[in-house]
């Protein structure tokens, strides 16, 4: 065994230890700390990267064919109850390690240009360093309860992310629904563990998908409760990885700073989902109706997800709800079997809407102080366009990502997606279905994205386009309908007091720029990855499926399955989806480059289906009616009840007391004869009341 192994601890503590460190500085030596802000920066970035250096050589050693590594110490014990800690290293650990560090070194890189005049600079990469710390905690993870001390860390990250502007009321808001929304799933997370572990009496990921196989067979557990007790532990992922009826957090998240979104939605919170249900594999494959619940919830989120981000305006929150179907595609793979598939665009996914989301940063940066210094305004579509002969490099990599989630081959996404089709395809054409046209939509929006921003004509000082967006966004219809979509750019006010500071080249200027070094260099490194790392997993020479595969079975009957390629079979399914994305971008070029084809007559053509997608299939307003307003009049009748009831019993008890007090003491006298009389009284009663019964 190799000695790296021994240390694979430090993976998790080594961006603990920065935050730590840095975090003491902020709290007893908060203005020298901000002051030192890029020795922070170089100290945190540092650290990550060890801890990234650290995930590679793991990675390499696993390629190399050494076993999985588990070291664990007993941390609690009560009688037969013992329960473990510690890390564990296997193939999917190590993938796992190796994407969450290296899009996190990336992200804060970037983070330094694009926080530069931001005051929580400092703040900002303490809360980095603590999130990518809980993630990579959550991935060693040996056992299911250390995946859930893990798990809520980066919910409180994400909190504290999301919320960075706290001051912001929109900001607060969002990390309020991103933490009510994942408690809501977390809950049934934890009544999941709780009954496998009743069921199974273990928290070891095999032990108890064995046990439950084995229990369900000879009918000692109830098919009933299995399926529960999966579906339940399937709500945890359903919230984190924003599925279906929970996903409404993710796309107000966009609240917080850009670079905090590239690493929510590439590779850390909404992928620990996805990683769960992996995990948690042994589990699921056992129980064929919790599998198909997990099939068709991940198809009709890919579905929905889609349809919504074609009609949004907001550069970040179409990549949100990009970011919600493409999630959907993954637990659609896991439900229909394709363990390999499912995590294999998890991992080029990562790449790819990184790149994205980091070059939507890009764009609102160079935007900013161009269009009247409304960060509202700076990430809305309509106010952009020809922006590529101003910002090449942002321009050419975001090209490269919408080839990438589009499914054109041979950029990244071409290899994982067709994988899942062609998995859905073999189990159940209709999920399939779903799927394909779920592609063609995923090309329409994306290029949609990138015509309206980087082509034509630039529209960022059109005054009437303008003043047409500012009004939009201060009006208020229903105040307490009204959606955060917020700026999710810079802090207010930051824009009007550095628009003359240009120096270090981050100044704001009258026209879109392109941005700094360390904004650029990341989207050109995640460039390399969104166009060739799809090449591992080509159906007639799989690596990845040599490398992860699911628990249950062999590297021989990978190898055997592999080896059964129909060329004849991919070709077939590949033009189809293929196809369908051609489709979709054809279909964008006519409408937002060539002009030959009006969006707004289809949209007054079918304005129910077009208002429909507008207003996000309507789920936040229900959410808001039902839940928001309904818990707020229960709430009310609770406190008449409290206030009538509770507290009238109570001040009827204190009453009485009153009243029996001050009558009693008028009997209080101190004369012998009057409490003999009142004696004699006494019993003279009791005698009648006995004598007459």
């Amino acid at each position: 065994m190799e000695v790296i192994y021994q240390y694979a601890w430090l993976i998790p503590v080594l961006p603990l230890l920065g935050a730590m460190l840095v975090g003491l500085g902020l709290i007893s030596f908060n203005q020298v700390t901000n002051r030192l802000r890029q020795l922070n920066a170089v100290l945190i970035i540092s650290l990550m990267a060890a801890a990234m250096g650290l995930s590679f050589s793991l990675l390499w050693s696993q390629i190399q064919g050494h076993p999985t590594y588990t070291r664990t110490l007993e941390w609690a014990a009560a009688g037969s109850f013992h329960l473990t800690m510690g890390y564990t290293v296997d193939h999917l650990t190590a993938v796992m390690l190796a994407i969450v560090t290296s899009v996190a070194v990336l992200v804060m890189i970037y983070t330094d240009g694009y926080m530069s005049h931001d005051p929580g600079y400092v703040r900002f990469y303490a809360y980095l360093s603590l999130f990518g710390s809980s993630m990579l905690g959550l991935v060693v993870s040996p056992n299911l309860v250390q995946i859930y001390i893990f798990w809520e860390l980066v919910g409180m990250c994400s909190y504290l992310l999301v919320g960075f502007w706290y001051d912001r009321k929109s900001a607060a808001d969002a990390a309020q629904k991103a933490f009510v929304t994942n408690r809501v799933g977390d809950f049934g997370l934890l009544l999941g563990i709780l009954g496998l572990f009743w069921a199974t009496g273990s928290f070891e990921f095999e032990i108890m998908g064995d046990r439950l196989a084995e229990l369900v067979q000879t009918g000692s557990l109830s098919n009933v409760l299995a399926i529960l007790f999966a579906i339940l532990v399937f709500l945890g992922p359903v919230a984190k990885s924003a599925q279906f009826p929970l996903h409404v957090w993710l796309p107000d998240a966009m609240e917080g700073p850009t670079p905090i979104s590239a690493l929510i939605h590439a590779a850390t919170m909404v992928a620990a989902g996805v990683f769960l249900i992996a995990r948690m594999y042994p589990v699921f494959e056992h129980v064929p109706a919790a599998m198909n619940v997990i099939a068709y919830v991940g198809a009709f989120t890919a579905f929905m997800g889609a349809t919504i981000a074609v009609t949004q305006n907001d550069i970040k929150k179409g990549l949100a709800y990009s970011t919600i179907s493409q999630l959907g595609y993954m637990v659609l793979a896991m439900g229909v079997g394709a363990y390999t598939a499912g995590f294999f665009h998890l991992m080029t996914h990562a790449f790819f809407k990184a790149m994205l989301f980091l070059g939507s940063g890009s764009v609102i940066h160079g935007m900013e102080g161009v269009v009247g210094h409304d960060p509202v305004v700076a990430q809305d579509m309509r106010a952009m366009g020809g922006l590529r002969k101003y910002m090449p490099v942002t321009a050419i990599t975001f090209l490269i990502g919408c080839l990438a989630i589009s499914g054109i081959p041979p950029f990244a996404g071409f290899w994982s997606k067709d994988e899942i089709l062609g998995s859905a395809f073999a189990v159940n054409p209709f999920l399939w279905f779903v799927g394909w046209l779920t592609a063609g939509i995923t090309a329409f929006y994306m290029f949609r994205m990138y015509f309206m921003t980087f082509e034509g004509q630039f529209r960022g000082k059109d005054e009437s386009i303008l003043q047409q967006l500012q009004s939009a966004a201060t009006t208020v219809v229903e105040p307490e309908l009204t959606p955060n979509f917020g700026p999710g750019a810079m802090k207010q006010g930051e824009l009007a007091e550095d628009h003359d500071d240009h120096s270090g080249g981050h100044g704001h200027s009258d026209t879109p720029h392109e941005s700094p070094w360390t904004m650029t260099l990341p989207l050109a490194v995640l460039a390399i990855p969104s166009m060739l790392i799809g090449l591992v997993g080509t159906p007639y020479k799989n690596y990845f499926e040599e490398f992860i595969y699911p628990p249950s079975e062999t590297l021989a009957e990978v190898m055997e399955k592999t080896a059964e390629f129909d060329a004849t079979e991919f070709y077939t399914m590949a033009g189809i989806s293929v196809a369908i994305a051609v489709t979709g971008i054809v279909l964008a070029v006519l409408m937002y480059r060539a002009k030959k084809i009006d969006p707004a007559a289809i949209a007054a053509k079918f304005p129910s289906l077009y208002k429909l997608s507008l207003n996000k299939w309507y789920f936040d307003d229900i959410y808001h009616r039902v839940f928001v307003l309904g818990l707020r009049r229960l709430a009310r009748q609770v406190l008449e009840v409290d206030f009538r009831v509770v507290d009238g019993a109570v001040n009827l008890t204190g009453i009485f007391t009153l009243f029996s007090g001050e009558s009693l003491k008028y009997i209080e006298t101190g004369r012998a004869q009057l409490y003999a009389l009142i004696i004699f009284g006494a019993v003279l009663g009791l005698v009648i009341v006995f004598g007459v019964t």
